[in-house]
């Protein structure tokens, strides 16, 4: 067995993890890092505290008295923590977070050692703006970017500094972040929804989107992970066969937790509660040393920050537990990827879910208002949806082993198709008492028991509605919630604005009452939106040919899915809600056209080198113990040898012809990668998926073959067997 891959096993067998401390009450600890409005209370002026209150529901500005205040009772706070560093903690469009942290201690011009952080530290700082993706919005030499606090994220404590979330953008006001364009989008479904849901009470003076991810991942030893150049360097395996035993008997899932990984869950769950993130629930996912964690619901805004910094702490905690995290959506062949299923409802003010249905005929019209108004959106802008959760990795994921398909569709279960089908039969005009009585008492008034008893789930649905939320399962596992969340609710609010113009032409100009107004409305939008509703098998050839028909796109990759985020119709839309502009908008399709393009650059430079390294080096070897054999055996046996040899010479001949066929295929890669490097970005990202990717799927298969022929002992690298069963 080579040295590598014996020290990487020895190594599994004698791990010492570290236990976390006593657990206790979780309530008491929860927050414990976080300057929300308990500490904000304690730390804080009245007058501060209210406008900081006003600024985070509101959108009211901070002045620069409130900001010093704030700022000096956070210092004071964060110091008696054992802080010693701030840091502005935001999501450039990397897909990762970044912080540069600045020490509280400061020197006085008479030599006196304080420790200073005033309101302008709080409120802004000055990152280089040029060496981080922005599209080409700024060049080295106009580097400047600017980070700004946003105040409806609190700041937390991690590792002994002070994280302050902020917003990144440029000197010239373009975002370069994952959060500006969310904020936007998000006070935009706040205005547009809360119009609508005041048709139904006057109380309602702001609506927040929601949101709980489900973040899936696999849990790999640390020791074998580093012994595997390809999931060090791309977080997948690029080779290897398939395990005997993988997913097929189904015990995994919601099987009893490893040991192991529970004290890793556990270490993970206190570091979570002390910085506010509210894990909930924890389990076995499908695959092998698959897991899924979830939290609670939270508005969209903090449970954007919570997953991107829950991470991170991921990472951390499970270096300390000798664990790698693999986040990748398809880190394993032939088992279940990793999605981050988004699940979307939108809340009131006044504490009501409008996606949740409700006791009397009134609140359960409200439920279809918005249930259908957000069907019709996606309807609308089926194809931008699909283009927010592309990537290299999850285009691997997505149509295979229980992952939703690349086109996207709305589920909604059987029953509530047959309120859909009720609702389409509503006469044009004004209602006659007979019709809206029958209308609400045996439609609309039975929906609370319709949902209560449709538990129907489809796991081949991308967009499927749940009970009182809607699920975006097609997110992949590595993807910041803030892009396809952004999105989702432009989306929603654009649709909501044109919703209430319609009705209240009918109420103004046709005498119309609002009822039979919002009744006429929502089944032009029934009938409008039945082709993106789907019930059935989303796998398969079938689905494809009647989503033609219904003229449903279908994007199989990443590039091509991308166009739709520059097409007139998202430029629009994003520049009519004034969320992004068309600047921003093309940078960021050239960011993501350009991170394609590397992934896949990255992952074939891996591939050739491990297979001409690794593979072919250790296949010549046994390949060479089977000659020596074949000749020992024809010195001993004369011409009877090739009867006694026949299996082993068998085996150098297709040891050969993998070897023969491996180095072609690594010459011709290499070779398509060359003429892609020389085209312009876009025919570049087409050329790398359709020439340069096809390559690594036929040397996968080559090396996978030799993994079987060649002897255990010999093989460079851990196999499935060790990576998914060895906890």
């Amino acid at each position: 067995m080579p040295i590598l891959r014996f020290q990487a096993l020895q190594d599994v067998q004698h791990r010492s993890v570290q236990l976390p401390k006593e657990e206790g009450r979780r309530s008491l600890s929860y927050n414990m890092n976080v300057f929300g409005e308990q500490a904000m209370r304690q730390h804080l002026p009245k007058s501060a505290f209210e406008n900081v209150i006003e600024a985070i529901h509101k959108g009211k500005k901070i002045d620069r008295i409130t900001a010093d205040a704030v700022a000096t009772g956070m210092k004071t706070w964060a110091l008696d923590k054992g802080a010693t560093h701030y840091t502005h903690w935001f999501q450039p469009l990397t897909g990762a977070t970044a912080e540069k942290h600045d020490a509280f201690f400061e020197i006085t011009t008479d030599g006196h050692v304080i420790e200073k952080f005033d309101g302008a530290q709080l409120v802004q700082q000055e990152p280089d703006a040029s060496s981080f993706p922005n599209g080409g919005i700024r060049n080295t030499f106009e580097a400047r970017g600017y980070t700004a606090w946003d105040p409806t994220s609190p700041a937390f404590i991690y590792d002994t500094t002070l994280c302050i979330p902020t917003v990144f953008v440029a000197y010239t006001g373009e975002a370069l972040d994952y959060k500006t364009p969310l904020l936007k989008a998000l006070q935009e479904i706040d205005v547009a929804a809360t119009d609508v849901a005041r048709y139904f009470d006057k109380n309602v003076s702001k609506v927040h989107g929601t949101l709980g991810w489900e973040q899936e991942f696999f849990l790999i030893d640390s020791a074998l992970a580093a012994a595997r150049p390809d999931i060090t360097l791309t977080g997948r395996t690029l080779l290897g066969h398939a395990s005997a035993k993988g997913q097929q008997l189904d015990d995994h899932y919601f099987g009893s937790i490893p040991t192991r990984v529970l004290t890793y869950l556990k270490h993970l769950e206190q570091e979570c509660l002390v910085l506010g993130i509210p894990i909930k629930t924890r389990h076995n996912e499908v695959a092998p040393n698959q897991f899924e964690i979830a939290p609670i619901f939270e508005e969209v805004n903090l449970a954007v920050d919570h997953n991107s910094l829950l991470m991170d702490v991921m990472e951390k905690v499970a270096e300390r537990h000798y664990f790698k995290v693999l986040f990748h959506e398809k880190p394993f062949a032939g088992v279940n990827g990793s999605g981050k299923h988004n699940n979307w409802s939108l809340a009131t003010d006044t504490g009501i879910n409008l996606l949740s249905p409700g006791t009397t005929p009134m609140k359960n019209l409200q439920f279809l208002t918005f249930f259908i108004n957000t069907i019709k959106a996606v309807h609308s802008y089926e194809a931008l949806l699909r283009a927010s959760i592309s990537s290299a990795g999850n285009d691997h994921r997505l149509g295979a082993n229980e992952a939703p398909p690349g086109i996207l569709s709305v589920f909604i279960g059987s029953q509530l198709t047959q309120v859909l089908d009720e609702l389409e039969k509503v006469t044009d005009g004004k209602l006659s008492p007979q019709e809206k009585t029958d209308l609400k008492l045996n439609v609309v008034g039975k929906i609370p028991e319709i949902l209560l008893d449709n538990t129907d789930r489809n796991r081949t649905s991308p967009f499927a509605f749940t009970g009182n939320k809607f699920e975006f399962r097609a997110v992949g596992a590595t993807a910041n919630c803030a892009h396809p969340m952004t999105v989702l609710n432009a989306i929603v609010a654009s649709q909501l604005k044109a919703f209430k113009k319609e009705v209240d032409v009918l109420i103004n100009e046709s005498s119309m009452k609002k009822d039979d107004a919002i009744f006429n409305v929502l089944r032009e939008y029934i009938k409008e939106s039945k082709n993106i509703r789907f019930e059935g098998d989303g796998y398969g050839e079938a689905w494809e040919k009647e989503a033609k028909k219904r003229r449903l796109s279908h994007h199989r990759n990443t590039p091509d899915a991308l166009d739709e985020k520059i097409s007139p119709r998202a430029i629009a839309l994003f520049e009519s809600l004034q969320i992004m502009n068309a600047v921003e908008i093309q940078a960021r399709y050239e960011i993501e056209i350009e991170e394609y393009i590397k992934r896949v650059q990255i992952e074939s430079r891996v591939l050739g080198d491990v297979a001409r390294n690794h593979i072919i080096p250790t296949a010549l070897r046994y390949q060479n113990v089977l000659i020596v054999n074949v000749k020992g055996l024809k010195d001993i046996y004369g011409d009877d040898y090739k009867v006694l040899a026949k299996e082993q010479s068998l085996i150098i001949k297709e040891i050969s012809g993998h070897i023969d066929a491996l180095n072609a295929c690594i010459t011709e890669m290499t070779e398509a990668r060359k003429k892609a490097n020389q085209m312009k970005l876009v025919p570049k990202s087409k050329a790398y998926c359709g020439k340069v990717l096809p390559y690594l799927d036929k040397i996968r298969r080559h090396c996978d073959k030799l993994e079987l022929l060649v002897e255990d002992e010999l093989w460079p690298l851990p196999k499935y067997r060790e990576l998914l069963f060895i906890n």
